[in-house]
């Protein structure tokens, strides 16, 4: 569970406050306005209160909660805010209420006057029941349970999606091309919208300059506007940063676009893309990821619970995705984003609830629901047959029908060591590997003797990524015995690019005479004794 006082506003609160903390939000420039429901369904707000955003009827700061009795006894399912900030909330009865900011309309209620308590929008909305809001900088969306989408609010570069640049003060029903779609999904960026429908198609209408509508060009769209380059693909979720988005697909596939001087894409780079690009695609699936318009951060979630953060995090460009040690996306962006707002509201229950993939990684090495043991310099790993043979060709030929199905059996293992052997059964389990670069030359070995491709490239992008002055020849090395002919270039072209430091190394003095010879003569013709 995530530990909001990760998050200093709610440092001013005692114990028994956080404790009863249910939902919580925080937001603002400054990440200094907080809004908590607690078990009771009551509503309270603290903070800096800009633009009577705390919705208490007055102007003034607190740093100590106030409730909102208006909304008392409300179940809350969804909430956003925008950069003013304005704030939209909607209720378990699909009522949606809006305060704050509202020089451009975007509280829906047909006036420009800053909303000083939650005030009902109802407007065009009669009948219909909300489900999701999203909140661009100073334009607003509604998701009904229907799935049609309705916007409001400032409108310069057409992210309300009405045909023209007029700025619209109650909610309008967003048409055109997704007229009979039925939309599941819905995010803003600071001046763009994006939609996903239940069939998994993208679209996207708003300011456009840096690509993050991911149309092929950087031109802004008063209409929505599919995304083609997304067609054939089934998305599930999407999220937009400030001037950029993220798709999440269903086979786990992640896609980026739009602005990267951050490296919020995660590509490697800072140049803008504005057509979707896959990015971690040497990581397991992806199974959430996170972004909001009031940052350049980006986070995603693995299927095994791995948390990558990157974008500008705490003032540093990271253009690659970076394993944390966090449990949550919320994390990333409690500790890294600037400001550290939250990317969703946030919900304290416990979940006890475990995925397929959960279960599995939680039954890895479990003496009490195993039917097989590996045994490997004396120390033993649980594992269970039907698991191996579902997942490996290997032992789907080992298991064969003379097997004894009913009976416990343990395996010797005597060509891989112990933490290799555990590494890969672990990772039938968990679709990953955790080794350090020297372990990964042992389970690359492994992942061709077994034939496992997959693992094979990750092992490879493993000692890609630990390959220093040190370890870069005996590496290189490995890959020369495995015959894997790409790792083997990088390792050759790292020996070259750093020969001074390689060649002072114990490692390099140590291998085998052939090989030192046939590794000089190919540097040689590549000019790298030439000086």
């Amino acid at each position: 569970m995530v530990d909001v006082s990760k998050w200093p506003l709610f440092t001013l609160l005692s114990a028994q406050e956080l404790s009863s903390i249910r939902q919580a939000c925080i937001f603002g420039a400054s990440a200094n306005e907080a809004i908590y429901i607690t078990h009771d369904d009551e509503v309270y707000v603290l903070g800096l209160n800009c633009s009577n955003c705390l919705g208490t009827g007055d102007s003034q700061s607190t740093i100590a909660p106030k409730k909102l009795d208006c909304l008392s006894g409300k179940k809350l399912i969804s909430l956003s805010y925008g950069s003013g900030p304005h704030v939209l909330l909607v209720t378990e009865d699909g009522e949606l209420y809006a305060w704050g900011h509202n020089g451009y309309s975007q509280l829906g209620n047909g006036t420009t006057n800053q909303g000083v308590s939650p005030i009902l929008v109802s407007t065009n909305l009669q009948g219909k029941r909300v489900t999701e809001v999203s909140c661009g900088s100073h334009h607003s969306l509604a998701l009904t349970h229907e799935g049609e989408v309705f916007a409001w609010g400032y409108n310069n570069c057409g992210q309300v999606g009405s045909g023209s640049t007029a700025n619209q003060p109650t909610p309008r029903k967003v048409s055109n091309c997704l007229q009979n779609k039925v939309i599941v999904n819905i995010a803003c960026g600071q001046t763009s919208s994006m939609a996903v429908t239940d069939n998994g198609e993208v679209y996207g209408w708003g300011y456009n300059g840096n690509g993050q509508l991911g149309l092929g060009n950087n031109g802004n769209q008063l209409t929505p506007c599919r995304l083609i380059a997304l067609q054939g693909f089934c998305v599930l979720q999407i999220a937009s940063g400030y001037a950029h988005s993220l798709a999440l697909t269903d086979e786990g596939l992640l896609y980026a676009w739009g602005a990267n001087t951050y490296g919020q894409l995660g590509t490697g780079n800072k140049s803008n893309q504005l057509s979707p690009v896959q990015v971690m695609t040497e990581k397991e699936r992806i199974v959430e990821i996170a972004a909001c318009h009031s940052t350049h951060t980006s986070a995603a979630k693995t299927q095994s619970g791995q948390v990558y953060m990157w974008g500008q995090c705490r003032g540093q460009a990271i253009v690659l995705p970076h394993l944390t040690h966090f449990a949550s996306t919320d994390d990333v962006f409690a500790c890294f984003a600037t400001p550290s707002v939250m990317w969703r509201m946030l919900s304290m229950e416990h979940d006890d609830f475990l995925t397929v993939a959960q279960s599995l990684k939680k039954e890895f090495d479990n003496p009490e629901t195993s039917d097989l043991e590996f045994s490997i310099d004396g120390k033993y790993i649980h594992v269970h047959k039907a698991v191996l043979k579902i997942r490996c060709e290997h032992f789907r030929s080992m298991f064969q029908s003379h097997w004894n199905e009913d009976m416990k059996e343990v395996i010797e293992i005597d060509q891989f060591s112990y933490p290799v052997y555990r590494s890969f059964l672990e990772f039938l389990y968990t679709d990953s590997v955790d080794l350090p670069p020297e372990d990964a030359i042992g389970l690359l070995d492994l992942a061709t003797s077994y034939c496992e491709n997959r693992l094979k490239k990750l092992c490879q992008h493993i000692i890609k990524r630990g390959i220093t002055v040190e370890n870069a020849f005996s590496l290189l090395s490995a890959a020369i015995r495995y015959d894997a002919e790409d790792l083997e270039e990088f390792c050759f072209k790292f020996c070259v690019n750093h020969l001074t430091e390689v060649t002072q190394t114990a490692a390099f003095w140590q291998i085998d005479g052939n090989m030192l010879k046939e590794f000089i003569c190919r540097a040689s013709h590549c000019g790298a004794f030439k000086n």
